[in-house]
């Protein structure tokens, strides 16, 4: 199925499902996608496994001022975003300077739009360091990816490239004492042979367990709305993804925000 990659640095406002009016801001390069996961409902295709040349990021200065340029153009034009969204192609904690470009974002953020909030959507495979977890205690709404807790289910999933530990993953999330959003993607299908299902009975009860231990502030589950790379996957039903929340509340007394 067809995908697309974001051709711009700072891009949008586009209006989020989840988060509203949101400006993105993209740390990966425009005409490839850099990424810790090679997920099979990514909207930005495959993560290429293999380059010619070393994929180029956008520096830090190049980030601010493009962002500088894009918010005097829509302070100028009266437009005001809900939130800064740090996604785009792939994994925007794999940036070397993604701490500092955090820094450097609330300033801006500050001058131009001081009610706006930044968000960051990871994939958390990157909170072993010191500097990346800092740097999410930080914004408004830190937004890690849990979609399964079951390993097997997370390789089929998400396809993790290189080292993936879940138990470590885990407990690195608790650093955040509950200063994070849990963010999960339910979905059924096949894929490589395999029956995907992450809304059976043993899946959810393994991922309310986790959730129980990670204690996030709040929980966004939702399913694929986009293209995805691989054929063969189809949507949780709306109604499925209510039921699902309800237990999180009911059983965990978490809130929810579904997106179907």
């Amino acid at each position: 199925m067809s995908t697309f990659l974001f051709d711009q640095t700072i891009f949008g406002p586009v209006k989020s499902r989840r988060l509203g009016v949101s400006l993105g801001i993209n740390l990966l390069p425009n005409d490839t996608k850099v990424c810790s996961f090679d997920c099979i409902y990514c909207e930005c295709g495959w993560t290429p496994h293999k380059r010619e040349k070393k994929a180029e990021l956008p520096s830090r200065k190049t980030v601010a001022q493009l962002l500088r340029k894009k918010l005097e153009e829509m302070r100028n034009a009266g437009e005001a975003p809900d939130v800064f969204t740090f996604a785009g192609n792939g994994e925007p904690t794999l940036h070397p300077a993604f701490a500092d470009i955090i820094d450097d974002t609330i300033v801006i953020r500050n001058e131009y739009f001081p009610n706006a909030r930044i968000a960051v959507l990871s994939n958390s495979t990157m909170l072993h360091k010191p500097k990346v977890v800092e740097a999410l205690k930080k914004v408004d709404d830190n937004i890690l990816k849990l979609d399964s807790a079951i390993p097997d289910t997370i390789q089929l999933l998400d396809c993790p490239l290189g080292r993936f530990h879940l138990v470590e993953v885990v407990n690195n999330m608790k650093k955040f004492e509950g200063k994070l959003t849990i963010q999960t993607m339910f979905i059924r299908g096949e894929f490589s042979g395999h029956r995907i299902d992450n809304t059976t009975e043993e899946e959810l009860s393994a991922w309310l367990k986790l959730l129980a231990e990670i204690s996030p502030e709040r929980v966004m589950i939702y399913t694929i709305a986009r293209d995805t790379p691989t054929q063969n996957l189809s949507k949780v039903t709306t109604d499925d993804l209510e039921k699902i929340a309800t237990r999180v509340k009911n059983e965990l007394g978490i809130d929810v925000q579904v997106s179907g």
